[in-house]
């Protein structure tokens, strides 16, 4: 009993051994791998993009990002090396971030202010051993020549597009400038070759104080861009700098041809049509002003035609006027057109006015058919009296015979 029980024993602690043994090679081995991995991947590096600048082409604010390969990627020609281009405006809270295969990179930016950008290579895990690495950033600024004095740049620029068609902009001239300065608008917008200046200039007193755009082909739906700078004898003048896009600053033209129609007593049909002009249809969205005796209300609508019902069988006046703009599906934003001329219905006023005018005019009728049969009542005794009198006389003559 007791050495069978030792024997039983002694085969336990062996197996408990055992497979103690087993954990530990099993934890070894994968720690060795591990390492193995790390060790690895500690020893692949690979550079920084080479030659990392920002280029000026003369666009007014579309930069080019360019760079070269990193150097030493000899050992990872089968890879695909990729980048990670951060840049913004330098007062900016937020990197726009791009991965990218390419060595050069275009964006517009608004260059009263400084431009910066930061890149680095990105080899992905097939070609590490499963971790991607990271090169270390190259950084790089760019500031456009901002000479002058702040108070020396044009204020309050306006530029509007009217009715899709017609680009004109407006400033008025800087704080304090000297007498003889005057300004010069530039602008360019992908697809043309370079920047133009303004051929049709606004003046006054000779100063240019606008520019009326001639037709710009192919110019929605890209970045516009827009330099305006000046010359003075006295002193530098500051340029200014613009970006936006021709279809989120369009005004329409008012519609017009307005219609109300009153149904029946609380029915009233509104129309009008759509104006005038390139905007497609789809594009529109109106506001309409109605007045009822003295009460108005605001509405919107997608349709060039709105029925709404009246608050009073009474209203003696119904009025409305309604303006366009360009809706969300074709623009971001858009610039409201002119009210419509006003349209309005009197119907109760109109009665009223014809029982005012209608029965005065029916009793001078009644007084002057009175008059007219007198008269001819008159007349006709007249003539029944002398025709009585030719005839006693006749009668008479006839008796001396």
């Amino acid at each position: 009993m007791d050495q069978s029980g030792n024997f039983k024993i002694l085969n336990l602690g062996e197996m408990a051994l055992t497979r103690l043994d087993s954990r530990c090679l099993y934890t070894l081995l994968i720690c060795m791998a591990f390492g193995s991995t790390l060790s690895s991947n500690a020893e692949i590096n690979v550079n920084a993009p080479q030659d990392f600048e920002i280029v000026d082409p003369g666009y007014l604010g579309y930069l080019y990002l360019q760079w070269q390969r990193p150097l030493s990627l000899d050992n990872f020609k089968e890879c695909t090396v990729e980048y990670e281009l951060k840049y913004r405006n330098i007062d900016s809270e937020n990197w726009k971030t791009i991965i990218t295969k390419n060595l050069c990179y275009k964006d517009g930016f608004d260059l009263n202010k400084g431009v910066e950008a930061k890149i680095r290579t990105l080899l992905p895990g097939q070609c590490t051993n499963g971790s991607e690495v990271q090169s270390s950033w190259a950084e790089v600024t760019y500031w456009t020549s901002l000479q002058g004095n702040l108070g020396t740049k044009i204020q309050d620029m306006d530029c509007i597009y009217y009715n899709w068609q017609d680009l004109l902009c407006s400033w008025k001239s800087g704080m304090g400038v000297h007498f003889d300065t005057n300004y010069n608008l530039f602008y360019w917008y992908e697809g043309l070759h370079h920047a133009l200046q303004c051929a049709d200039y606004i003046k006054v007193n000779g100063k240019n104080i606008g520019c009326r755009f001639p037709y710009l082909e192919s110019s929605d739906y890209k970045d516009f861009y827009i330099c305006v700078n000046g010359s003075s004898e006295s002193e530098p003048i500051r340029p200014s700098y613009f970006i936006f896009q021709l279809q989120n600053i369009v005004k329409p033209l008012p519609p017009d041809y307005l219609s109300l129609v009153v149904k029946s007593s609380e029915d009233i049909s509104l129309k009008w049509n759509m104006p005038r002009g390139p905007i497609p249809a789809k594009c529109f969205i109106y506001e309409i002003k109605f007045t009822e005796d003295d009460t108005t209300w605001v509405t919107t609508t997608v349709e060039n035609e709105i029925y709404i019902a009246r608050t009073s069988n009474e209203s003696e006046r119904l009025c409305f006027l309604v303006r366009s703009k360009v809706n969300i599906y074709c623009s971001d934003d858009g610039i409201w057109s002119e009210w419509s001329d006003e349209q309005c219905w009197n119907g109760d006023i109109l009665k009223k006015a014809s029982l005012f005018f209608l029965i005065p005019f029916a009793l001078i009728s009644l007084l002057v058919s009175l008059v007219t049969c007198l008269v001819l009542y008159n007349q006709k005794d007249l003539l029944k009296t002398a025709f009585q009198t030719k005839k006693e006389v006749f009668s008479h003559q006839e008796t001396q015979c």
